[in-house]
């Protein structure tokens, strides 16, 4: 847990932290390391030896499974959406889950689509054969009950607890644990607030609100004002901000409180997800569209 001086961002909250998630683990951090956890325990009680699950090619996701599962010894797949990306040279992350024993399976745009039906399933059965199914992101019953476990008695002081939110687990699980008098706020990494029904899916609480205001155009969209933040923040705070989720996150949080979003001397807890690994390769991609790249 860090303090923020909220003077930085020129905020009249009285007091805003951050719960350093990302410092759980190198690569099976934050919301990963949380949201695996008792997956990976089922998985073991269970006999399974493969992991499989599915990912983009920044994804935190797939490099956390590929680390966990190499450490564990259990063999993993990752189903990445977008065959053309077979051909193309590796970046960071895809190469990262490689490294880690990861056994890449590229599919079109159109097939990833169907990678929650039972046909799609069974082929990738066929295939691989058993294996432990883990879904997108890796939200499911085991990894909410995870999440639920980033709060406990040291954050019960706080009226608003931050995340950010990409399938909404992490999210539903800190709704789930939430205590009645705080307001969760979820700042989402893509366009729209689809992730209101999977939240929904884990608890019957209402106390949330998820904005996509601060996606910044959709996932894996960053421009030269996001950049130049998450540069700032780590200058003044020491504390390094990804760019896919908790770097939006922390704009938000800011802008929010300049414009007095959040009530006089309320006391804010933002939780750091990790995903650190990302920004190797989203400074190549901005270096390419020759923009500042992220320090």
């Amino acid at each position: 847990m860090e303090t923020i001086n909220p003077a930085l961002f020129e905020s009249k909250v009285k007091r805003l932290d951050i719960i350093r998630e990302d410092t759980i683990d190198t690569f099976v951090s934050g919301n990963k390391f949380r949201k695996l956890t008792y997956n990976l325990q089922k998985a073991k009680a269970t006999g399974h030896t493969s992991l499989l699950t599915f990912g983009g090619a920044f994804s935190n996701h797939i490099a956390a499974v590929a680390a966990a599962g190499n450490r564990l010894r259990l063999n993993t797949i990752g189903v990445i959406r977008g065959e053309e990306l077979a051909e193309l040279q590796r970046n960071p992350t895809l190469k990262y889950a490689e490294e880690h024993g990861m056994q890449l399976h590229f599919v079109s745009r159109e097939a990833y689509k169907q990678k929650e039906a039972p046909e799609f399933i069974s082929r990738l059965k066929d295939t691989f054969g058993d294996f432990y199914l883990l879904p997108e992101g890796g939200t499911n019953d085991l990894a909410v009950k995870g999440c639920e476990e980033i709060l406990g008695e040291r954050t019960h002081e706080y009226d608003y607890i931050c995340t950010s939110a990409g399938t909404g687990g992490t999210m539903a699980g800190l709704v789930r644990a939430s205590e009645r008098h705080q307001q969760v706020i979820g700042f989402s990494a893509l366009k729209g607030a689809f992730q209101v029904s999977e939240i929904k899916k884990y608890t019957d609480k209402t106390n949330f609100t998820l904005l996509d205001t601060y996606c910044f155009g959709g996932y894996g969209k960053i421009d030269v004002g996001l950049v130049r933040f998450i540069n700032d923040f780590k200058k003044q705070t020491q504390i390094p901000l990804d760019p896919i989720y908790t770097g939006k996150m922390m704009y938000g949080i800011c802008d929010l409180a300049q414009n007095g979003f959040f009530e006089a001397d309320s006391k804010i807890l933002a939780i750091h997800t990790g995903g650190l690994q990302g920004i190797k390769g989203m400074n190549e991609k901005l270096s390419r569209k020759n923009i500042p790249q992220i320090e």
